[in-house]
């Protein structure tokens, strides 16, 4: 916990690392996600997350069709398969996580059937992942933080996802890095193996049409 101070805290670090921390804070953290879901089909959201980060999803019907709400089945799925969240014939609810595996995290959703009417069914979800998905009211009344400190907890929070981040993307990129490698040394081999069995069967060919016209008495 960052403690009170005569000197600004601020003040401690570059003006363009100041300027980026608070561009980050105040920024939107998320975004709210609308669908319009069909009524014989299925609409998907999914995003790719990196193991062990806080994941935090509220979702609502807010179409309203002959005087009845629209109901809607919800699954939810880690890049294994696992069922995280199922819930069938509601009008809102609620997801939490934390992420075990790293991937594509996959939310669908679908309307039921028996709802009455013809139209789409429009649903908004509203997607926290990590520092946004935070209860920062809890941590301040347990940490006991106000003002700048809270302020500075919060920078300090957005710094590590964004730390957490690029190792994430790092070792993605050394994965593929590796796999690229990999493939193209295999992809060597076998051009090199295919030029080979190609020179091999060329040089039979010549044998064999040597011989073949030697018999005939051609050559």
């Amino acid at each position: 916990m960052i403690k009170d101070s005569n000197v600004p805290m601020a003040m401690t670090f570059p003006p363009f690392l100041v300027v980026l921390l608070l561009a980050l804070s105040t920024g939107p953290l998320c975004d709210a996600i609308w669908l319009n879901i069909p009524k014989t089909g299925t609409k998907c959201v999914s995003e790719e997350i990196h193991s062990n980060v806080v994941v935090l999803s509220d979702y609502v019907v807010v179409s309203v069709e002959d005087g009845q709400t629209a109901t809607i089945t919800v699954k939810v799925t880690s890049p294994y398969g696992n069922n995280l969240h199922h819930r069938e014939n509601v009008t809102y609810g609620r997801f939490a996580f934390t992420t075990e595996e790293a991937g594509n995290y996959l939310a669908c959703f679908w309307s039921d059937n028996r709802t009455r009417g013809s139209g789409e069914v429009v649903v908004n979800i509203d997607w926290k992942t990590g520092i946004a998905a935070k209860d920062w009211e809890s941590v301040a009344r347990k940490e006991k933080l106000q003002g700048v400190e809270l302020e500075l907890r919060k920078l300090e929070g957005a710094v590590e996802a964004i730390h957490e981040n690029l190792l994430y993307l790092k070792s993605r990129e050394a994965e593929r890095r590796s796999t690229s490698e990999t493939t193209n040394a295999r992809v060597a081999w076998f051009s090199i193996m295919s030029l080979g069995i190609c020179i091999v069967v060329s040089g039979l060919q010549v044998w064999y049409l040597k011989r073949f016209f030697q018999k005939k008495k051609l050559i």
